[in-house]
């Protein structure tokens, strides 16, 4: 099933915590649209996770491209999709049941 960006909307689009895959603390999105899903780290930094390589990655889980395994996919989504905010996306997926 590919990522429904309504739901994605509807979840986060006023803002959300997100439990990490590792528990115990949580991602802080501050909004989603309809290209983006927003994250702040406390006032130290913010950043974009873009809608087309979350829902890249998600039907690569689907097609058993990518791990559903946290570790293991951290590691494939930035060799196969981006360098940068893997575990971010690995906690939406895990919000969403694509990661373990």
């Amino acid at each position: 099933m590919p990522l429904d960006w309504e739901a994605v909307k509807r979840r986060y689009g006023d803002g959300a915590q997100v439990p990490t895959v590792a528990g115990g603390k949580t991602l802080d999105v501050t909004g989603a649209d309809d290209e983006a899903i927003y994250i702040r780290g406390g006032r130290l930094w913010t950043a974009t996770l873009e809608r087309r390589r979350l829902e890249l990655a998600a039907e690569l889980i689907e097609r058993g491209e990518l791990s559903r395994s946290p570790v293991a996919f951290v590691e494939e989504y930035h060799e196969r999709i981006a360098p940068e905010r893997g575990t971010s996306v690995a906690h939406v997926l895990k919000d969403f049941g694509f990661i373990d």
